[in-house]
């Protein structure tokens, strides 16, 4: 029997746990740092499989590890599983409409992310016991992508620091191997502190944090002329100082977010955001202070290992949808306004040309594996997945789960995440995951081809963007 057929033996076979894992983790929707329900599940399912496991890497109490077998190479298949806020929703329901009134829901699919990546190592512990193959396969338990960034804290602290090489992958309405790079990215929050004073009696003795972050901000704007195209600034005020107009404000803050295609980009761009918080300081008579909160390195998607995955995602598949899937994928489909429509119709056409993508378009569902292309153009948005591409080989795909043209942090992306659609996807994902591994496990030369790819495109350098001695906000959401 072929590698690939025994793979898929295998997760059809674990089908319905497999099923589970991804409801169960849709149901518990944590937020970042706060998956202590989704864990749990995962380690007593690792344990009862055979599995060694590991908690509390890099002092994160969510953060985990679970390893099977021994020896090189050692292969790290990575798993999320945090939700997002205020994004609750029934499943299958093609309109919104909350499961839990301000509840948060699984808007970016990380519940069936984690789920495949649960999948296929247990394919290829399954794989690796029949044929007595060496080595270790190990699933890396991911909490807090969403706004914790964990990856880039267990990346600086050495937990893949033994790890050979990384496969993951994400939900999505295209079927393709990850071959673009991501936005680097830098969250830091600046602080105003001014003097309080009565607004209307003495407005001559106060001094106004507010004005600082404001002026700030009206700086920043000014900025974003003259920095590269491709990088972003935005932000969000976290502290206006109090709702009293008569009273002078005496604190402020704003969080900002820095992106950029690459770390030095964004560090280039922060120092200049710095002086212009001083500058708004100076001019208010205030003072300013500012915070690291997390960051993130652009993604490199290692050629070697890339290249492999696709080989796989072409020799397992493309999910295979019934046409009760097409009609609900064509429903959701329909929410969408026309921009989201025009721009999948877009990204279809220049793929395959006019004709092609009317009739891909037609089922509401990628059915296909892209062709693998590799550029040097980047994604807009960031991940902490990045970290891990800067430390160890690593790639990752995105395989269809939801309707084309669905937009991510949605609450149509959570409705459609325990459907049969999603499942489907989870098991064409965890399918290829396993089957490149297995072929990774398989061929050393592989493993240190893809080693030299890594030091090609890094110089052999990896600087973390957060400091040394920056913890995780543990809290952010909250109790």
């Amino acid at each position: 029997m072929s590698i690939v057929n025994e793979v898929k033996n295998t997760i059809d076979e674990k089908e319905k746990l497999i099923e589970s894992v991804n409801q169960k983790i849709w149901e518990f929707a944590e937020l970042a740092f706060q998956e202590t329900k989704s864990m749990n599940l995962y380690l007593d399912l690792f344990k009862k499989e055979g599995f060694e496991v590991k908690t509390n890497l890099a002092n994160i109490p969510t953060a985990f590890q679970a390893s099977y077998g021994n020896g090189y190479p050692i292969i790290a298949i990575l798993g999320e599983f945090d939700a997002l806020p205020g994004l609750s929703q029934k499943s299958g329901i093609d309109e919104k409409s909350e499961l839990v009134s301000g509840g948060s829901g699984h808007g970016c699919g990380h519940n069936s992310l984690g789920a495949a990546s649960f999948g296929a190592v247990l394919a290829i512990k399954e794989y690796m016991s029949k044929n007595n193959l060496s080595g270790t396969v190990r699933f890396l338990g991911c909490p807090a992508e969403e706004s914790g960034y964990a990856k880039t804290f267990l990346s600086r602290d050495g937990i893949l620091d033994d790890v050979d090489a990384a496969f993951t992958w994400h939900s999505s309405d295209m079927n393709r191997a990850w071959s673009v790079g991501s936005l680097a990215n830098l969250s830091v929050g600046f602080s105003f502190y001014g003097k309080t004073s009565h607004a209307a009696a003495a407005p001559h003795l106060g001094r106004s944090a507010l004005d600082s972050a404001e002026i700030m901000s009206v700086g920043v704007n000014y900025l974003r002329e003259h920095i590269i195209p491709d990088a972003r600034v935005h932000y969000a005020y976290e502290d206006v100082g109090g709702s009293a107009p008569n009273v002078v404000q005496s604190t402020a803050r704003v969080h900002y977010y820095i992106r950029a295609p690459k770390n030095y980009q964004v560090q280039e761009i922060f120092e200049r955001v710095k002086d212009i918080a001083k500058g708004a300081a100076l001019i208010c008579g205030t003072e300013t202070s500012y915070e690291i909160y997390a960051g993130v390195s652009d993604f490199i998607p290692n050629r070697t290992l890339t290249t492999l995955l696709h080989e796989s995602m072409v020799e397992v598949g493309a999910p295979e949808f019934s046409e009760e899937d097409f009609k609900l994928a064509n429903k959701f489909y329909n929410t969408l306004n026309q921009g989201d429509k025009n721009t999948v119709l877009n990204q279809l056409t220049t793929i395959y040309g006019h004709e092609k993508a009317k009739e891909i378009i037609e089922k509401s569902l990628h059915t296909e594996i892209e062709p693998l292309v590799f550029s040097n153009t980047h994604l807009s948005g960031s991940t902490d997945v990045g970290d891990i591409s800067y430390v160890v080989p690593t790639a990752q795909m995105t395989i269809s789960t939801i309707a084309l043209g669905t937009p991510h942090h949605t609450w149509q992306m959570t409705a459609q995440g325990n459907t049969s659609i999603a499942l489907k996807g989870v098991k064409t994902a965890a399918a290829s995951m396993a089957l490149a591994t297995i072929k990774l496990l398989n061929d050393n030369d592989l493993i240190e081809k893809s080693k030299e790819d890594l030091k090609l495109d890094t110089n052999g350098e990896y600087i973390c963007p957060i400091p040394s001695d920056l913890k995780p906000k543990l809290d952010q959401y909250g109790e």
